[in-house]
């Protein structure tokens, strides 16, 4: 099956996704998050961030407009002392049936190639402590564990 990856611009292309990218987003987040995810998020950060150096919205599809098989949202961790805004994985999905087939790694070399072109060499992800697979995954593809977020 050929998958093609295609960069979304503009809030009006970006905002039939969002309903979608909540969803996801809630199904990814419900193991690590006391609340529940706050319906309309991901519109909300799309009409903020959308035209910042730091997001990038990728959807892999096997044709155009024939549905995703995969969405990588990337958008800044802003650091609070120092405001610096470091692009972050916020959300990585590929449909089950098209997982390992190189497609997440493909969504991810894709949103950190589109981030080096706009100058940014680094590029963050959040993975939950015990996510050893995913940790694997990540070391796998030459991220680096450099600290961790605890919660009290």
């Amino acid at each position: 099956m050929e998958v093609h990856l295609r960069t979304v611009h503009d809030l009006e292309t970006a905002r039939p996704l969002a309903g979608r990218l909540d969803a996801l987003g809630a199904e990814q987040s419900a193991e690590h998050r006391d609340e529940p995810w706050p319906q309309g998020a991901a519109l909300a950060f799309l009409e903020a961030e959308l035209g910042a150096p730091e997001t990038v919205l990728l959807v892999a599809e096997s044709a155009p407009g024939a549905g995703d098989l995969g969405l990588c949202l990337v958008g800044a961790f802003v650091e609070p002392l120092t405001r610096e805004r470091v692009p972050t994985v916020l959300l990585l999905h590929v449909d089950r049936r098209v997982r390992h087939r190189g497609l997440a790694r493909a969504l991810v070399e894709e949103c950190t190639a589109q981030l080096a072109e706009r100058g940014l060499a680094r590029l963050a992800g959040r993975v939950g402590h015990n996510d050893d697979a995913l940790i694997s995954m990540g070391e796998r593809w030459g991220f680096t564990r450099r600290w961790e977020w605890m919660e009290r």
